[in-house]
């Protein structure tokens, strides 16, 4: 069974009411921020414009340059995989896009290139999403990841029921890798967050639906850890993702979400959704397989209101 044809079928799977999100929204930004301790292992902005709240949410962790240093290659791996315009949601917000490949510019990254495997036609996605003309615009480059030829073969040795695996020879040889999902509703995963965004970065995602998504999705995590996850939840799809049917499936959030640690970042986004984490498989199964910590009250957890 295709991507497209799993999706199809899992179509309208997992629904939720937005009535539902604005309590757990309030309830992420409304705890205690326990400001003193640093450095922080996750940061939660909302109130802005997505380029704004990054420079907020990266000031908070030391700027870019805490993450990317000069003479560096920097691959940034967005959702990019439908034909959609950006007022959809279905891809990153470009805007947010441009301003990390900005930020990496400006911190001295040599090259800063910006890729995802796409579902729909690569260069009607790249182009109607607006990503491309704004990494363009920032100083960035756009790189392929339609063609097999991209894509080399390597061992998951933490793997459950996923041991090997082609990824794209861009992420595999980048000094500094950003992964920057959109938080939407997913029918097979039940939300598309950072772990399940790396499935862009591989080329054979259908052995991952024939044989357990979920467990696929945490034993690719095992593998190589973003360097950053910058989880864009500015305009969030509550149902009929990952592709969406039109701007009545969107609730406007204008929130972001930054951390080094997956499940950690997943965990915060499940929340900020209105779904409770561990109702995420894959989530837990990460969690259970050490690829981070569930455990928020625990974290040292920066929220910011623009």
């Amino acid at each position: 069974m295709d991507r497209r044809t799993f999706f199809i079928k899992s179509f309208g799977a997992s629904v939720v009411a937005g009535a539902a999100l604005a309590g757990k929204y309030e309830n992420l930004f409304a705890a205690k921020d326990d400001s003193t301790k640093t450095p922080f292992d996750l940061v939660a902005v909302k109130g802005a414009e997505p380029d704004v709240m990054l420079q907020k949410g990266m000031e908070a962790l030391g700027g870019m340059s805490t993450f990317v240093k000069k003479k560096q290659k920097v691959v940034i791996k967005p959702n990019i995989g439908w034909d959609v315009s950006p007022e959809r949601a279905g891809d990153t917000n470009p805007k947010l896009i441009a301003e990390i490949v900005h930020q990496c510019r400006y911190a001295g990254a040599s090259e800063v290139y910006v890729l995802d495997h796409t579902c729909d036609n690569w260069q009607r996605c790249y182009q109607n999403s607006g990503i491309e003309s704004a990494v363009k615009n920032a100083g960035g480059k756009i790189a392929p990841a339609h063609t097999e030829g991209y894509y080399h073969e390597v061992s998951i040795p933490n793997g459950i029921s996923l041991t090997k695996v082609k990824e794209h020879e861009l992420i595999l040889g980048a000094d500094v890798f950003i992964n920057v999902p959109i938080l939407k509703n997913h029918g097979g995963a039940r939300l598309t967050i950072s772990m399940k965004n790396l499935m862009g970065n591989v080329w054979d995602r259908s052995y991952w639906h024939r044989t357990d998504l979920h467990q696929c999705i945490a034993d690719f995590a095992t593998f190589r850890k973003p360097t950053l996850n910058i989880v864009d939840a500015y305009n969030v799809m509550k149902q009929n993702g990952p592709r969406g049917v039109s701007v009545e499936d969107l609730v406007m959030m204008k929130s972001l979400l930054i951390s080094t640690d997956m499940v950690a970042i997943d965990t915060a986004a499940a929340k900020l959704f209105g779904i409770n984490p561990s109702d995420v498989r894959h989530i837990q199964l990460a969690a259970d397989q050490k690829v981070g910590r569930m455990d928020l009250e625990n974290l040292r957890i920066k929220r910011i209101t623009v």
